[in-house]
C-alpha cells in the first residue's frame, strides 16, 4: 500500500529508542523526511545517520530553551513540517497519593505543555496548507488505568481531552489529531515497570511477565514494529477520514469496549 507520504517533513518526539524510534524508521523507510529526537545526541545521530534524508536534534522535554531550539532547527531545515508525533518517556511509577505537588507540575511539563509548544508552533502552517497530521503515543491507561502509573494515567487523560478538542478545530483545514494507545508492547518501559512490579511485589520478575502476558488475549506482548504500522497509517494520506480517535494497539489487553 502506498501510504502518500514520500517527501512528508515528520518530527518524531522520543525517537532514540522504543515505539518512538520504531514510528520514525517506518517513517523513513515510506520516504519521509524524519527529524529524530531524544536526550541523547549521540543516539539521535546514530539513528538519523542510518536513516535516509533524516536529520537529529536534542530534545529534552523538562526544559524549555531545548523545546524552543528545536522549534527554530526544524523551522530551518525543513521550513516547517507535516506531521508531529507526541511522545516522550513515562514518568516514574508510584502510589499517586504520595505525588508531591512539584513532582506533578515537572511532569505535566514533560508531558503535555512542552509537547505542546512543539505541535502549536507548527499548526498554523499545517492549516494554511491544507494538509496536516497530529499523533499523540499514549498509553492503555488512558482507556484502562494502570496500577501503580497514576501519574501517567492522569496526564494522558488530559492528553486526550486535548486531542479531542483540537481535532474537531482543525478538520474542516485537513490536519488530522489522533491518539494511539499502546498496550503492552515490549520496550524498555514495559521492562521499568515489570521490574517495578517485581519489587513491590516481592515476586520473580518472570512470573510478573507470564502474569501480565495472561491479561492479553493474545498471549504475548506486542512487538514495536506492529505498534508503528498502525501509528505510520493514521499519519499517511490514506488515514484523511480518521481523526479524534483513540486507536488501541494492544493485543485485545483492554477490556473495555
Amino acid at each position: 500500500m502506498d501510504l502518500s507520504l514520500n517527501g512528508k517533513r515528520a518530527l518524531v518526539m522520543g525517537s532514540t529508542g522504543g515505539m518512538g524510534e520504531g514510528i520514525a524508521r517506518r517513517l523513513a523507510a515510506e520516504g519521509a523526511r524524519v527529524a529524530v529526537t531524544g536526550r541523547s545526541t549521540d543516539k539521535a545521530e546514530a539513528i538519523a545517520d542510518e536513516l535516509d534524508g533524516a536529520v537529529a536534534y536534542t530534545l529534552d522535554l523538562s526544559d524549555v530553551a531545548s523545546v524552543e531550539s528545536v522549534i527554530k532547527a526544524a523551522q530551518s531545515d525543513f521550513g516547517g513540517l507535516d506531521i508531529v508525533v507526541c511522545n516522550g518517556g513515562g514518568p516514574p511509577p508510584g502510589p499517586i497519593a504520595a505525588v508531591e505537588p512539584d513532582v506533578w507540575n515537572a511532569q505535566f511539563q514533560i508531558m503535555f505543555t512542552n509537547q505542546l509548544r512543539i505541535v502549536n508552533a507548527f499548526l498554523p502552517a499545517m492549516r494554511k496548507q491544507g494538509w496536516g497530521r497530529i499523533l499523540a503515543v499514549s498509553s492503555s491507561g488512558i482507556q484502562q488505568p494502570i496500577p501503580n502509573l497514576g501519574i501517567s494515567n492522569s496526564i494522558r487523560a488530559a492528553q486526550v481531552g486535548w486531542a479531542k478538542t483540537l481535532a474537531s478545530e482543525v478538520a474542516p483545514d485537513g490536519v488530522t489529531v489522533n491518539i494511539c494507545a499502546p498496550g503492552r508492547i515490549h520496550t524498555a518501559r514495559v521492562d521499568q515497570i515489570d521490574q517495578a512490579a517485581s519489587e513491590k511485589q516481592d515476586k520473580d520478575i518472570e512470573a510478573i511477565r507470564a502474569a501480565s502476558r495472561a491479561t492479553i488475549p493474545m498471549g504475548r506482548y506486542g512487538e514495536v514494529a506492529e505498534f508503528a504500522d498502525t501509528a505510520v497509517y493514521l499519519l499517511s494520506a490514506n488515514a484523511s477520514y480518521i481523526t479524534g480517535s483513540v486507536i488501541r494497539v494492544d493485543g485485545g489487553m483492554i477490556r473495555g469496549v
